[in-house]
């Protein structure tokens, strides 16, 4: 480690003077200097690079656990704690959450709806718990509304619809986009909170219709839609609120590329690492005849 600290700074302070500080011999310090790297120092190398190409590609959104995650995707075996060192050491960074709720529209919920989720964001399956709401999002041109649908399932979002309004018709056609991708016609909570667009008439027709089972949040608690006030978090402090929009369009495009280049593909990758897990998992149990 002394060493290491000489080396870094030969260029500005004398060898000679370092090591009589640091109490080691100048010839300790350049027989060191002139081994070979270790197989270690060698690994680290190849890590870093990957590191800095998979920190570049999200922009620097990325910070160590989603990295690792990416790399043992690759098959790269890594640990968290040694790509949060090599990025410590080499000044790279993601994006830090902020947790900060917001107080939501305290409208009546229609007869006979409740909150079917209960803060239980968990889905085994897809197409079973699905959640929505609406963000805004600011241009040059003025607000850009988006409203999404995602399934809880991995948090895959399976719907979204944007508009400079914000009516009915953005939330009916996030849900169209949804319902277009579900095999079947089973029944799937759809929770939202209660402002005005899920909360009339038409859209609750429109669901019953549809098979889907309207649940709703209680009166200003934000956490009871945590996992879609979550993405919306992830979305601004990732991309959003690092860019200047001078139109809606341009808006519109980078809120695509973000959802269906970055957002899903990421966790559709997470979906098939534990999908392989839980196959190995019951591939040993049979094996050993243990049952899981």
């Amino acid at each position: 480690m002394r060493f290491r600290m000489i080396d870094r700074c030969r260029d500005a302070y004398s060898v000679r003077m370092m090591c009589h500080h640091l109490n080691v011999s100048p010839s300790g310090y350049y027989e060191w200097r002139g081994r070979e790297p270790s197989e270690r120092a060698v690994a680290n190398r190849a890590l870093l690079t990957r590191i800095k190409k998979l920190h570049a590609d999200s922009d620097g959104v990325l910070g160590a656990p989603r990295i690792c995650e990416e790399l043992q995707y690759q098959g790269i075996p890594c640990g968290e704690n040694r790509v949060a060192r090599l990025m410590r050491i080499n000044k790279l960074q993601g994006i830090p959450q902020k947790r900060r709720w917001k107080k939501k529209d305290s409208s009546q919920r229609p007869a006979g709806i409740t909150n079917h989720l209960q803060r239980d964001f968990h889905a085994d399956e897809q197409n079973t718990k699905w959640v929505t709401d609406i963000t805004y999002i600011r241009t040059a041109e003025g607000w850009l509304y988006l409203c999404v649908v995602i399934d809880l399932h991995f948090g895959i979002v399976v719907g979204w619809s944007m508009s400079p309004r914000q009516t009915r018709d953005i939330v009916i056609q996030a849900v169209l986009m949804a319902l277009w991708q579900r095999a079947d016609r089973s029944p799937v909570i759809l929770h939202s909170d209660r402002r005005c667009q899920f909360t009339s008439d038409e859209y609750q027709r429109f669901l019953t219709g549809h098979n889907l089972v309207s649940s709703m949040s209680a009166v200003g608690s934000c956490a009871d839609n945590a996992a879609c006030e979550g993405f919306f978090g992830m979305l601004k402090r990732e991309r959003v609120n690092r860019r200047r929009y001078q139109t809606r369009t341009e808006a519109r495009a980078d809120v695509f590329d973000y959802i269906e280049r970055f957002h899903n593909p990421r966790r559709r990758r997470r979906l098939e690492v534990n999908k392989q897990k839980d196959l190995s998992l019951t591939n040993l149990s049979e094996e050993t005849g243990e049952i899981r």
